[in-house]
This record gives structure tokens, C-alpha cells and sequence, in this order.
């Protein structure tokens, strides 16, 4: 079951769960920048695997239509559907399976992943050349970052054909000693590849400070708001959204993209907006991170 803004509750996955009218309309229309898209067995793996970490549920459906279905219902008018290889010899098949999900429907924008240890250059150029939007790697399950030389490939392709990258690049929530996260490797890859659009994941955290401020430097920097602005997700881990003031939203509007992490979170999708709505910002500012934000990183 989800709730509402109000407080009742909605039955997930149904479309109509949650009408326009109960939504507040300064999110209607939003664009869920990250949203999880990958076949059955894989997600089953990775809930499992994230189960077995943490001891998180999935109670939200995990097929395309389940998943657009509840977003629709949230007021989501699209959202940005991404895979990522876990193993080598995977990324081919699985970007296909995105390409193609994708093109059976008319709210899905497919991003593409690569294995630090595939043939990096090769997947990445056909995954752009069927119609990937970008690139989007979990680098402490992936175990490649970006400043792993061996995604080299994969950046330039990104700067050829003017795609964007989305990068879990945090250490949250549980990677604080992951080689291939932190803001060192980050900044490395911004200052090799500054013509690139890179976002990392989940503001930054648990160094939201850094990112925050190497977003202020370049602006080919751009944050989400994935997990780490949720109402509820410091009953997860440790961290506190409303530490981050909302002159970060102003200041950067534009490149503080709204995402829920749906559907591999373990409570309800409203938690992830409804904190951000109850923030003293501008219309402009609101408008940039609900909509505008993405439109300028996908290059639109």
C-alpha cells in the first residue's frame, strides 16, 4: 500500500491510485530521473542481494508496467530507465532488453551500462547508436568508477555523441570503503572529461558537501535526489535531508535533478517527493527540479 500527501492510502501499482487532483500540481508532469529497468530475474537478484544486506523489502512491482503504471499514478509523466552490469558479458543483452522495453513505451528514456572488464568501446557505441540516452554505472557493485581507465572507452563515446552519465558515485549507503566511490575519483573523471554531463546519484551522500561543491565549480556537474531526500531515509541509513539547506536547490537549480530510486526502495514513493514540496522554494527553482533539470541533462 502507498499514501498520499494526505495521508490515505493508495493501492501501488494501480493507475488509477492516485488521481491529479490529490498531487500537488508543482509535481505533476515531473520527470523520475532514476528509476530501475531490468529484466525479472536480474531485479529478483538484486532485491534479494540488497535484502541480504540490509534487510530491505520491495513491496512495488517490478515489470514495466507495474512500474509506469505507479508512476503514472504519482503524476511521473517520464522517467529515466536505468540498467547496470554487475558481471562482465552481461551489458549487451541487458541494454538491449532496455532499448527494446523502452520502445514499447511512451514514458521510458533508456539509459545504457558497460563493464569495466567487457568490451567497453564496442557495447557503449552500439547501445548509443540503437538509441541510449546515456550511461549509468553502480560503481561499487560494478567495481569500476570513474576514474577506472578501463571505462576510458566508455567517456569519450560519451563526449562523442554528447551523452550524459549517471554515476553512483557516494558511498552511501553502505560503501564508505569502496575503492571506486568518493569525491577523489569524481572530481578525476570532471576534470578529464569536463564536456561530459555527470550526475551523481543520490546527492553525493555521505559527502554531499564535496559534490555539492564541486557542482558549484562545473557546470557539467549535476546531483539527484534519489534516496538521500526521502522524509523517511534515516530510518535506513544514516543521514538527515534536511541538513541540506534549501539555497543548494536555488543555487543549482537547473542540475539538481528529482529521482526516487523506484522501484528498489523499501517504502512508499511518496516519501520521496513529499519533502522536497515542503521546502521554501521558488517556483523556478521547483520547476528546475522536477522538470528542467533533466531536460538539460539529457541534452534536450
Amino acid at each position: 500500500m502507498d499514501a498520499d500527501e494526505d495521508g490515505t492510502t493508495a493501492g501501488e501499482g494501480t493507475a488509477g491510485s492516485t488521481s491529479e487532483r490529490e498531487i500537488d500540481p508543482r509535481f505533476v508532469g515531473a520527470t523520475d530521473c532514476h528509476v530501475h529497468l531490468m529484466p525479472g530475474r536480474l531485479m529478483a537478484a538484486i532485491r534479494d542481494a540488497l535484502h541480504e544486506e540490509a534487510g530491505w523489502e520491495f513491496p512495488h512491482p517490478a515489470d514495466r508496467e507495474g512500474i509506469e503504471a505507479t508512476l503514472r499514478a504519482h503524476g511521473v509523466e517520464r522517467y529515466v530507465a536505468l540498467p547496470y552490469a554487475h558481471r562482465p558479458g552481461i551489458a549487451r543483452e541487458l541494454n538491449d532488453w532496455v532499448l527494446d522495453s523502452a520502445a514499447e513505451s511512451d514514458m521510458a528514456v533508456p539509459f545504457a551500462t558497460v563493464h569495466g572488464d567487457d568490451e567497453v568501446g564496442s557495447v557503449v557505441r552500439d547501445a548509443f547508436e540503437s538509441g541510449a540516452r546515456g550511461l549509468k554505472f553502480q560503481c561499487p557493485v560494478q567495481e569500476c568508477g570513474p576514474a577506472d581507465p578501463r571505462l576510458d572507452p566508455a567517456f569519450e563515446l560519451a563526449a562523442e555523441y554528447d551523452r550524459p552519465i549517471l554515476f553512483h558515485a557516494g558511498t552511501a549507503p553502505m560503501f564508505r570503503d569502496s575503492p571506486h566511490v568518493g569525491i577523489d575519483p569524481f572530481r578525476e573523471f570532471v576534470a578529464s572529461y569536463p564536456e561530459v554531463r555527470a550526475c551523481c546519484a543520490h546527492m553525493g551522500t555521505f559527502e554531499w558537501e564535496a559534490f555539492v561543491d564541486l557542482a558549484r565549480e562545473r557546470e557539467s556537474v549535476y546531483l539527484d535526489t534519489c534516496f538521500a531526500m526521502a522524509t523517511v531515509v534515516s530510518d535506513y541509513v544514516d543521514f538527515d535531508p534536511t541538513t541540506v539547506p534549501d539555497a543548494v536547490f536555488e543555487e543549482l537549480a537547473g542540475r539538481v535533478m528529482y529521482g526516487s530510486d523506484f522501484p528498489n526502495m523499501p517504502h512508499d514513493y511518496v516519501r520521496e517527493r513529499e519533502g522536497l514540496l515542503e521546502r521554501d522554494l521558488s517556483e523556478e527553482a521547483f520547476e528546475a527540479l522536477f522538470r528542467g533539470a533533466a531536460k538539460n541533462f539529457l541534452g534536450e
